[in-house]
């Protein structure tokens, strides 16, 4: 709920014929284990590495399984073990696609945000857009 916890928003890639994107994300384990949704989209499975250092350097982690969620095929899911505490993992991806779900999320967050200002409106912490 906020203010504690801020939305955060992935920057969408354009899907655009021929091109290949080359995505490196950067993963915190916790208690030797990671679980999550990669930021983007069309991720050719074959193309996902992950290495203790970054740009594919450091150590090869083989001990990752990839799924596909059913209702969002366009997804990827990745678990990882390893005894590091930062992982990085790379793939190729055409690009993001966009939905609804997106829309939405974005939607929420506006309303969350207004929401949160309106408390502050309520409690005199701001008055006429300003701070106290």
């Amino acid at each position: 709920m906020y203010p504690q916890n801020i939305d955060r928003f992935t920057t969408k890639l354009n899907n655009l014929d021929g091109n290949t994107y080359v995505i490196e994300e950067t993963v915190s384990l916790d208690n030797g284990f990671y679980e999550g949704e990669l930021k983007h989209d069309n991720i050719s499975s074959s193309s996902i590495r992950v290495y203790t250092g970054t740009k594919l350097t450091g150590e090869k982690v083989e001990n990752f399984i990839i799924s596909t969620p059913s209702k969002i095929p366009w997804k990827k899911i990745i678990k990882v073990f390893s005894n590091k505490q930062v992982l990085y993992i790379t793939y190729e991806t055409i690009g993001d696609t966009v939905k609804a779900e997106d829309i939405n999320e974005l939607q929420d967050s506006v309303v969350n945000t207004q929401i949160e200002l309106e408390s502050y409106k309520s409690d005199g912490i701001i008055d006429g857009g300003t701070f106290k």
